[in-house]
């Protein structure tokens, strides 16, 4: 779907880089993370693939189209949610939803549907002047599916959102998914990645470090716990056992056979610990 060959840029055209020999496949279909903190080259790859940053060294192709021009017909199949809200703030929020989908030459959704999808009907006749910050993000979200765009292209889309309107977006990117939408996840937020990616890329630097499942890189990466609560000669005991170590195991197999359990879960390691592990970087540096 997507194949991206020794991507480079530099907003100085010299050798200082924020995108450094970039290279990574999105397959259709697929939810690929960009995972990073602020300044990492995340958004510089973005606004590369979507037209908004010129390619100067590198390849780009999309389903057999190379993408160093892109023309309309590109435009027409991509839909972009920016993290910060670029709307017109005179117009109401139905008028800029009207507004952007009268740029395509392609079906476009219908605007009350999609306000309603982030529960902003009741806004949609409001100036979005008198939106709020997570008002305004949800627009910005909703005018990204005006063109039923077949590559999405979401950048923090969760930010500001309370968890509730947080569940509510994630909810709508893997309903699109399940269509067939192939969806570039930028964020710096791992819990948004390890919940929705099939795949994530680590960067740092301008540099990808790896890519892989948010699965495989517990396993390959992460350390296996089980917690285990008991009571011993009435007192309630607490044990943080390896489930890997034949040690422990024998440990906690002999306790769950002796001792009265109150509470077992499993520990694994979150993907922003193993971030840090793999780049020795943390996501608010």
């Amino acid at each position: 779907m997507i194949q991206v060959n020794q991507l480079y840029h530099s907003y100085k055209h010299n050798k200082d880089y924020a995108v450094n020999n970039v290279s990574f496949e999105i397959q259709e279909g697929e939810i690929f993370g960009f995972l990073g903190p602020s300044g990492a080259g995340k958004s510089t790859t973005q606004n590369i693939l979507t037209g908004l940053l010129p390619m100067q060294k590198g390849t780009i192709n999309v389903n057999g189209l190379d993408i160093k021009k892109p023309n309309r017909d590109y435009f027409n199949t991509i839909g972009v949610s920016f993290e910060r809200a670029n709307v017109y703030k005179k117009l109401t929020g139905i008028q800029n939803l009207e507004f952007h989908a009268k740029m395509y030459d392609v079906e476009t959704d219908d605007p009350m549907k999609l306000l309603e999808k982030v529960d902003l009907a009741d806004a949609g006749g409001k100036k979005a002047s008198d939106f709020s910050k997570g008002m305004l993000q949800r627009l910005v979200f909703a005018r990204s599916m005006i063109n039923k765009p077949k590559i999405w292209f979401l950048d923090e889309p969760t930010s500001g959102l309370d968890p509730a309107t947080a569940s509510r977006i994630k909810a709508i990117i893997t309903e699109k998914q399940k269509k067939g939408t192939t969806i570039f996840l930028t964020t710096h937020n791992m819990y948004i990645a390890d919940e929705l990616c099939d795949r994530v890329a680590f960067i740092v630097d301008g540099k990808i470090s790896l890519i892989d499942s948010p699965r495989n890189l517990k396993i390959k990466y992460g350390e296996r716990f089980i917690t285990v609560e008991y009571i011993k000669k009435g007192n309630l005991m607490t044990e943080r056992l390896s489930i890997v170590e034949q040690k422990d195991k024998a440990k906690l197999n002999h306790i769950v056979n002796n001792y009265d359990i109150q509470t077992m879960h499993t520990n694994e390691a979150t993907l922003e610990e193993i971030f840090i592990k793999v780049t020795g970087r943390g996501l608010l540096e």
